[in-house]
């Protein structure tokens, strides 16, 4: 059985000093590929330096915690690594409403992340997204931008309902840690009904786990878990994910 995390923070302190021993422990585990997104220019050097196609492909892109501090040099020098890099997608970017945010703040997000997705249509590149509690406004934004690309709704935990409609955008649906807490029960549903066509697999290394750094390797639980949800054998998951992210990966001329 071979699995991609198809979103994992590999340049992060947590993972970066054991990065050998965390990537064999993942492929011990079948785990073989990995997309890692950035998430602010300071991120950039060091992401860009763990590009290895076709087994560690990266994104670039200024994440919504970041969107207040972003700068013209920002958007310059995330244009100069998507061009330096024609395999990388545009990531990890979006919206982020689940603070106590005021009105300026998050028009400020929606900002950064539609110049994101302008430049993300203009290079042809997918972007990976993070939306926590802001479906609507993503949804929006990509209908305002006229952005076609496609990409990954990473880290998704929200309905059934919020799903089809980021798959009505182009979107996979990441799957993710989340999944493995049977109090998630609204991801677990959407999990569970959704066609295995629209989703692909993450952990959202190291993040995600409570009192534990989490790790590539749990991708293999989540396989699990979602082929237990639906009632099928994970190497079914297994061979459906995989497609889903070869069909992602081909866009930036992957494989």
């Amino acid at each position: 059985m071979q699995l991609t995390d198809t979103h994992c923070h590999l340049a992060d302190p947590a993972l970066l000093g054991s990065l050998p021993q965390v990537l064999a422990a993942a492929r011990a585990a079948g785990v073989y590929r990995f997309i890692v997104p950035a998430t602010q220019r300071g991120d950039f050097a060091d992401v860009a330096a763990l590009s290895a196609p076709p087994s560690v492909y990266i994104a670039f892109g200024i994440h919504p915690w970041f969107a207040d501090a972003a700068t013209e040099a920002d958007f310059a020098c995330l244009e100069q690594q998507l061009a330096q890099h024609p395999q990388a997608l545009a990531g990890e970017i979006g919206l982020d409403y689940g603070g106590a945010q005021t009105q300026e703040e998050r028009l400020w997000q929606v900002e950064v992340f539609e110049r994101q997705l302008v430049l993300a249509q203009r290079l042809r590149r997918p972007v990976i997204v993070h939306n926590l509690k802001a479906t609507a406004a993503v949804v929006q934004s990509v209908k305002r931008c006229r952005f076609t690309q496609g990409g990954i709704a990473h880290a998704f935990s929200g309905s059934l309902e919020e799903a089809r409609a980021l798959t009505g955008c182009g979107f996979k649906i990441g799957i993710g840690s989340l999944l493995l807490n049977p109090a998630a029960r609204k991801a677990r549903r959407a999990v569970a009904e959704l066609p295995l066509e629209d989703i692909v697999l993450e952990t959202d290394s190291p993040f995600m786990l409570k009192n534990a750094v989490n790790t590539p390797a749990n991708v293999r639980e989540i396989a699990a878990v979602t082929a237990q949800l639906r009632g099928i054998a994970p190497e079914e998951v297994a061979v459906q994910t995989e497609r889903n992210v070869h069909a992602l990966l081909e866009k930036v001329g992957g494989f």
